[in-house]
């Protein structure tokens, strides 16, 4: 199975962000993330891929959005995340 892209936008100081990544980490699983503390094109690209959204974090896996920590951290409990990042 190929390892799916999962890419995270984030900001600084957020824990619910600094949560998310360690998650993403203990499941070894590699993961670009945008900094969008300062706005910007990557914070006006995450509202287009992402509409509606205006909490960070936002965690995409294949262009696919899943929503932020407690969303990824609920797919965990439920079992249902290691599929999703091909595990």
């Amino acid at each position: 199975m190929n390892q799916p892209k999962v890419e995270i936008y984030t900001k600084w100081g957020c824990p619910y962000c600094v949560a998310a990544k360690a998650l993403l980490d203990r499941k070894g699983v590699p993961y670009e993330e945008y900094d969008v503390t300062m706005g910007g094109p990557k914070r006006a690209e995450m509202e287009e891929r992402v509409p509606g959204a205006r909490t960070l974090p936002q965690v995409l896996v294949d262009d696919t959005p899943y929503g932020g920590f407690d969303d990824i951290n609920a797919l965990d409990r439920q079992g249902r995340l290691d599929a999703v990042l091909g595990l």
